[in-house]
């Protein structure tokens, strides 16, 4: 027992738990990404995602391990693609490039009501003081924010295969369009290259606080409002 203890006393839980804290949170944020991409193909007309079970909000249906640890330590990664098949979508362009916004979408939205949660909880912690309980809930619900516009934010990039590649493809003529999508096999590699040699830092870096902080402070107007309006 006292070798157990020595063991338990020597583990940092408050590090563990802040990593177990952001890596629920980026689960949720891939998961909702991959899963809106399957509704908006499902929704144009593919079944493909729903056949494939990835319309499920099982996270083990969507991980992809390489994509999850560059989630966790440089905070832009990526789940497995939901497989969609542009030959059921009656205008294949557009079907493509609609499916491919639905993911930053849902992160953008998912990031606001995050920011309006995180609002909530800040006033509750007004009131009752700073439980654990309710800081615990303050740094999840603002590390959502946090995660959802840089992941939002990461996948607008237009270069293949990131999901603003399928909205430029949109506007591109057929016979450039195959050319495009091409890059594809090559467009991830090429990607971490450029983000490891730090060269679209200050574009993410701009963006994401820009957003962060127009979001922060629109949610808390609109919070406030609306408590207002009840009170």
């Amino acid at each position: 027992m006292d070798v157990f203890s020595q063991l338990a006393h020597g583990i940092d839980w408050q590090s563990m738990g802040a990593m177990f804290l952001r890596i629920g949170a980026i689960l949720l944020c891939l998961v909702v990404h991959e899963v809106c991409h399957g509704l908006a193909a499902y929704q144009l007309g593919d079944p493909t995602a729903k056949m494939s079970h990835r319309l499920s909000l099982n996270p083990l249906r969507h991980l992809d391990i390489f994509g999850l640890i560059m989630m966790v330590t440089v905070g832009f990664g990526w789940a497995k693609p939901v497989p969609v098949d542009p030959r059921y979508f009656k205008h294949p362009k557009q079907g493509m490039a609609i499916t491919a916004l639905a993911g930053p979408a849902s992160n953008f939205v998912l990031a606001y009501l995050s920011a309006l949660a995180a609002n909530g909880v800040a006033g509750a912690m007004a009131v009752r003081g700073e439980t654990q309980g309710l800081v615990t809930a303050l740094q999840f619900f603002y590390l959502l924010v946090l995660l959802n516009i840089g992941l939002g934010v990461f996948n607008l990039i237009p270069f293949p295969p990131l999901d603003g590649s399928k909205v430029i493809a949109m506007f591109l003529p057929d016979r450039w369009y195959l050319r495009w999508m091409q890059l594809e096999r090559y467009g991830m590699i090429i990607l971490m290259a450029v983000l490891w040699l730090g060269w679209l830092d200050p574009i993410l870096d701009g963006a994401r606080s820009v957003l962060v902080n127009g979001m922060l402070r629109g949610s808390e107007f609109a919070f406030y409002g609306v408590m207002r309006l009840l009170g």
